[in-house]
């Protein structure tokens, strides 16, 4: 019983001696408990949605207030109203961040939110916006100094490609999309553009003319991109001031008068 115990012990402190001798030799490379969340593209088909509930969509649009405004028209001039803005639209352009397929800009922001959304809440969203009443800015009117365009104010270069494009150049008056006030047109999914913030519409503007997307239905992208090609830096930048002034002055002047008779 002795010997027995003796072995035992012995065989013990042999198999201690190996683990430490293993643990020696061996390095822990600690988990870290901070690393960044990385979230995957989705697939999102909004094709089988319904009709966006706006009601439904307010209280999902409350974490959009903190960049884009309660409203949709936000403080910030990188940041784009989406008020007034089609349901459409805004549903698309969702999909686009969720999916990975838009990634310019602030689109690693943009990408969480989206992809925290099922299609039919990105319905409602855009009907929430939709619903609410767009803003608009004040036009650039200084007068330019020099080149093609010396003696007119800035803005009204932007004013006369937006109403009569530049044929000879090939670019087509932006109306003829957008309309008269940059309504837009919710059919074609074209968008509301009129009161869009300078610094926003500038930054799409030039996306558009570098050519570069990764949508897989880039129709309406390309759309833009041929029509952006053509374009100076000068003639964005005044067509984005223009925009930004763009609003449909008849509906303000109703509105008020209707206000006043209450």
């Amino acid at each position: 019983m002795r010997h027995a115990r003796v072995i035992a012990l012995a065989g013990l402190a042999i198999a201690a001696t190996a683990v430490a001798a293993y643990a020696a030799q061996t390095t822990v490379v600690p988990v870290p408990d901070n690393a960044p969340v990385q979230t995957a593209p989705l697939e999102v088909d909004l094709s089988k949605t319904q009709w966006g509930d706006a009601e439904a969509g307010a209280g999902k649009a409350a974490a959009c207030g903190a960049c884009h405004g309660a409203d949709g028209n936000p403080d910030v001039p990188t940041y784009p109203r989406l008020a007034g803005q089609s349901e459409r639209y805004i549903a698309r352009q969702l999909a686009l961040f969720a999916s990975g397929e838009r990634h310019s800009g602030l689109a690693a922001v943009m990408a969480p939110f989206a992809q925290a959304l099922s299609p039919q809440d990105m319905r409602d969203v855009g009907a929430y916006f939709a619903r609410q009443k767009a803003g608009a800015g004040v036009a650039d009117d200084t007068v330019v100094a020099d080149g093609p365009y010396a003696g007119l104010k800035f803005y009204e270069i932007g004013q006369q490609l937006y109403r009569g494009g530049a044929p000879e150049r090939g670019i087509p008056a932006c109306l003829a999309c957008h309309g008269p006030t940059g309504a837009g047109n919710p059919g074609p999914a074209y968008p509301h553009i009129g009161g869009q913030q300078a610094d926003y519409t500038t930054q799409r503007l030039t996306e558009y003319k570098a050519g570069v997307t990764s949508e897989k239905d880039p129709a309406l992208f390309h759309i833009m991109a041929q029509v952006t090609a053509k374009l100076t830096e000068q003639e964005i930048g005044a067509l984005s001031s223009y925009i930004q002034g763009l609003h449909d002055r008849a509906d303000d002047v109703a509105a008020a008068g209707a206000a006043s008779k209450q």
